[in-house]
């Protein structure tokens, strides 16, 4: 039921995607291999090892578009860690909400397009597994990661 729940979502971002403008697509990049960017899923599944390229040795460009929720979405989440907050299945439905504003503004295309997927299909499995965490221990440990993951967002993508 996972898988499903998962694969439409990341289905529905990339139609998303697909139907809005255009941006400037650049041949040549420069692999960067991070020991920040694997990603380690919260489920039972098998962890995956993703590695975000950078631009030519540059971040990539966020459309103006997509901003606002990516700095809500880091926000959100570190406000509550900040006020030591405890209602993780709030923050679970935050998070979704401003995915979801996320997902509904793409309008990148191409090679940053691909690249920002590297990233927010993760957050996105993250967010999931907050909405499912059965007690405080594991919601902490998964908002821990999800906190972490704007390291290696900032680290790519401006």
């Amino acid at each position: 039921m996972k898988k499903i729940i998962l694969l439409s979502v990341t289905t529905f971002f990339i139609i998303s995607c697909n139907n809005n403008n255009t941006e400037n697509k650049t041949p040549n990049q420069d692999t960067v291999a991070a020991a920040n960017t694997t990603h380690q899923e919260v489920n039972d599944t098998t962890n995956a090892e993703e590695t975000i390229e950078l631009d030519n040795g540059q971040k990539w460009k966020i459309n103006a578009e997509m901003k606002p929720h990516i700095l809500a979405i880091q926000n959100i989440t570190e406000a509550y860690i900040k006020d030591n907050s405890k209602d993780y299945k709030f923050l679970a439905k935050q998070l979704k909400e401003k995915d979801d504003a996320l997902i509904n503004s793409c309008t990148m295309k191409g090679k940053s397009h691909d690249e920002l997927h590297k990233w927010l299909h993760p957050h996105l499995e993250r967010v999931e597994a907050l909405e499912k965490a059965e007690n405080n221990q594991k919601a902490s440990e998964i908002i821990s990661q999800i906190k972490n993951s704007f390291t290696v967002f900032h680290q790519y993508f401006e």
